[in-house]
């Protein structure tokens, strides 16, 4: 664990009975978290869904949680797993619906605090969903994950449950495609 990663002390602490740190924590990551999820889901009714279970996951293993890694590697690896349970009890995993960007808009208390606010509105918004929708299952989360949940490469392989360098791959094809299909309006990297 990192010496500065409040989340984790706060974790620990609700896994004692403070309620208090699960309230602090769940409103550090409760934006950042819906909107990865609403972007790898898109749907919005299941986002909504598959946010609830992500944060039951939480209550449920707090007193099995162990700092060995950021508090945040290990919300987006339960946030991935259940993203990756909604698919296969839908039986579509390759298949996902369009996002609607009015409904992230709207659900995001303030989505010019999130790390992709340009995106959030407009054309640009509306170009980088379709574009999202575009890559592959992993290179979607692994990019999300990153910009999303603000991990580090190596925390996006422990999160995703595979090596640092397969998540830097996936990253670097992500990116890559992102920009050949947005040009201009790419986000960096």
């Amino acid at each position: 664990m990192e010496a500065g990663d409040a989340d984790a002390q706060l974790m620990l602490r609700y896994a004692k009975g403070d309620a208090r740190a699960f309230d602090l924590l769940y409103a550090n990551h409760r934006t950042g978290l819906w909107r990865f999820i609403r972007r790898t889901v898109g749907s919005a009714a299941a986002t909504d869904d598959v946010f609830q279970e992500c944060w039951s996951r939480v209550i449920a293993h707090r007193g099995e949680y162990r700092p060995q890694a950021r508090f945040a590697t290990w919300l987006y690896r339960i946030a991935h797993n259940c993203c990756m349970d909604h698919w296969r009890r839908q039986g579509r995993r390759g298949a996902r619906e369009s996002a609607d960007e009015d409904a992230i808009a709207a659900a995001a208390d303030d989505p010019a605090t999130g790390p992709l606010p340009a995106a959030i509105a407009g054309e640009s918004g509306r170009r980088l969903t379709a574009a999202l929708a575009q890559l592959p299952p992993e290179q979607r989360s692994t990019f999300l994950l990153y910009v999303e949940g603000g991990l580090s490469v190596s925390e996006i392989g422990e999160a995703m449950g595979v090596d640092p360098e397969a998540a830097k791959s996936r990253l670097r094809y992500a990116v890559a495609k992102l920009k050949e299909m947005l040009g201009a309006d790419a986000p960096a990297q």
